[in-house]
């Protein structure tokens, strides 16, 4: 990354050491006075910043990242797995739909099912009474 982009991430640079963070209440040069300070991104934000695509590699991201960067890397990702469930979505119902035409070609259905299952109890209550009477 150029200079230019970690500009725009509020970093300041000191040619003989590490880029560092402007001071609170300081005002950096290149940087819009309203955008917050950046926070130190966590494991699970550094891989949400590459599986978005901000950064090829966890060992691009810098030490501070803006809270803009991740939230829109969050946002990204809560796209993507609203894809992933609208597909997965999709992908059930057509299974549901295949299933119940194999069933109806079987001549099986819920009704059926729950008749012969009714029936079946009936008859083992039945039973029951009869071996209740018997003793």
């Amino acid at each position: 990354m150029n200079s230019f982009f970690y500009s725009l991430l509020g970093y300041t640079f000191n040619f003989e050491s590490q880029p560092h963070y402007c001071e609170p209440g300081v005002a950096c040069p290149g940087r819009p006075a309203f955008k917050l300070p950046g926070s130190k991104p966590s494991g699970f934000d550094k891989k949400m910043l590459v599986w978005s695509g901000r950064f090829k590699r966890e060992e691009d991201i810098p030490a501070v990242v803006s809270f803009e960067m991740i939230d829109a890397a969050r946002n990204k990702m809560r796209v993507k797995a609203s894809y992933i469930m609208v597909i997965m979505t999709v992908v059930a119902c057509i299974a549901t739909v295949i299933s119940g035409k194999k069933a109806a070609r079987r001549n099986e259905s819920l009704t059926a099912i729950n008749m012969e299952k009714k029936a079946r109890w009936k008859k083992e209550s039945d039973q029951e009474a009869e071996v209740n009477k018997s003793q």
